[in-house]
């Protein structure tokens, strides 16, 4: 373990930003002589990789906003995020984050065409689709096309709406699915594959590049179910296409497909939730989640919570409350998400998947299989996931999960199935208004709305910097989180 936690650390040690330079001369001012100027494209997919689910999943661009948006947890101490009361700081990071990272991806896309690399490109371009969907999914219309193009001359990126995004990411993992499956491509991804492992041998290779294959194939499944409604034309084709011809467009087939970024166990390189539990007790569970799972008799209600030290019982707390709890009467996270310093930030799961495959099929779509098998597995998967011994599972499908053939049921199941993945749950709320249960922060800030935020505020820096692309975009906005709607939100009647 610890020679593996200093491998990690040399890899991510000699990656790089790799911002771009408009001028030789501002090049050379800004060269650092102690730093590696030509880090190797492994190198920078480890730090992508490592800061990805140091950035993306932890309290600040999780905890605090999405999950509790999503109606999974809420802050029970300093409880102002629940209440929509945002830190403009905190979202001048989650912007930046991002652009960090696609800008690194962007070093290893053009490594990976001069070194002919197509696996590293293939994974470039599934890291790429990953980051910029949950982008979008925070802030609806973001620069892309646009953007990171300093090198040619553009400063300031116009915006790309999510109409545009949608669709051109699912073209994006089209393309790395291709790559991925290219025979010829023996090129190694190498050490910097902190995801899928270290192992370099000839026979974990290449199940290695088949599970990228499986994650880019399993995320445009997502992208084109989130997309049915409001685009149809668009995503029933891409769904078909790869539950018609699974050989070509492999899918998460099992947990043991799953991607989750585990993480090492010592600082600093400790799950992000783990972290934050070593000195705050700020989360817990909410109620609406709570309560979800005590109605179906959930078995995963002890994995997902602990009872309260009071009486012993299960109860989650108000999302947004105007006031703070008794702490002793409120069940704090399970240690499966909290309290593992070697822990997990899932990014996804074949749960998932295959509530999208019940999903389509319940539409009529052609999945190659039913909408109850589709549903069992998928519940089946995330009751596996979470430790569930099969006896119980059985009993699971007979009583509180049996299948009931209605798609509000495929919504709220994976919805629970979600947790600890804030931004694809709270996704799935604005897509559906599921579950039913939730409701706008009673103590928030912003009155005289009837639904939990639509978005995140834009930067404050982008009005400042980029105001003439970002001013058509942000006039729409209403009280910071309100106003224009995500594309696949066809809700009516909340604002």
């Amino acid at each position: 373990m610890k020679k593996y936690i200093l491998k990690i650390g040399v890899l991510i040690f000699l990656a790089v930003f790799a911002f771009s330079s408009c001028t030789e001369k501002f090049e050379e001012i800004n060269t650092d002589p102690d730093r590696a100027k030509d880090a190797p494209a492994t190198n920078v997919l480890a730090f992508v990789l490592r800061y990805y689910a140091a950035t993306f999943h932890d309290a600040w661009a999780d905890m605090n906003e999405p999950s509790t948006y999503a109606g999974h947890l809420t802050k029970i101490q300093y409880i102002d995020e629940a209440r929509y009361n945002f830190r403009p700081g905190v979202v001048e990071n989650n912007w930046y984050y991002g652009y960090i990272l696609l800008n690194n991806i962007k070093e290893i896309k053009k490594k990976a065409i001069a070194d002919e690399a197509d696996n590293l490109l293939g994974v470039a371009k599934v890291l790429e689709s990953m980051i910029v969907q949950t982008m979008s999914d925070r802030w609806r219309d973001i620069p892309y096309s646009d953007a990171l193009k300093l090198d040619e001359g553009i400063l300031l990126p116009t915006y790309d709406t999510q109409e545009e995004i949608y669709p051109a990411l699912l073209t994006v993992l089209d393309e790395a699915n291709d790559l991925l499956a290219t025979p010829a491509a023996t090129d190694q991804i190498g050490e910097g594959d902190v995801l899928f492992g270290l192992d370099l041998s000839e026979e974990q290779y290449g199940i290695k590049v088949l599970r990228w294959q499986k994650l880019a194939n399993s995320l445009r499944l997502r992208m084109a179910m989130r997309i049915s409604e409001v685009a149809a034309a668009t995503a029933r084709p891409v769904v078909e296409d790869i539950l018609g011809n699974p050989a070509d467009n492999p899918i998460m087939e099992s947990n043991d497909d799953n991607a989750m970024f585990v993480w090492q166990g010592t600082s600093p390189y400790e799950e992000p939730w783990y972290t934050d539990s070593k000195s705050r007790d700020d989360h817990s569970v909410a109620d609406v989640l709570v309560n979800e799972l005590l109605a179906l008799d959930d078995p995963r209600l002890p994995v997902y919570a602990l009872p309260a030290e009071s009486d012993g019982q299960y109860r989650g707390f108000t999302v947004g409350a105007t006031a703070q709890p008794n702490l002793a009467t409120i069940s704090r996270i399970g240690p499966r998400f909290r309290k593992n310093p070697a822990g997990f930030s899932p990014i996804m799961r074949y749960a998932e998947v295959m509530f999208c495959v019940a999903e389509a099929s319940k539409l009529g779509w052609t999945t190659g299989t039913t909408t109850e098998a589709a549903y069992e597995a998928a519940v089946t998967a995330s009751l596996k996931e979470n430790g569930i011994e099969q006896d119980a599972i059985d009993d699971y499908l007979l009583n509180g999960g049996a299948f009931a053939d209605d798609l509000d049921q495929i919504y709220l199941q994976q919805w629970i199935a979600l947790f600890k993945q804030g931004m694809e749950a709270w996704t799935l709320y604005r897509r559906t208004g599921i579950p039913t249960t939730h409701y706008v922060a009673p103590g928030s800030f912003f009155p005289g709305h009837n639904s939990p935020p639509f978005r995140y505020p834009y930067p404050a820096n982008e009005g400042t910097l980029n105001g003439a692309n970002s001013k058509p975009f942000s006039d729409l906005v209403v009280d910071n989180f309100w106003g224009k709607q995500m594309w696949y939100d066809t809700r009516t009647g909340v604002n």
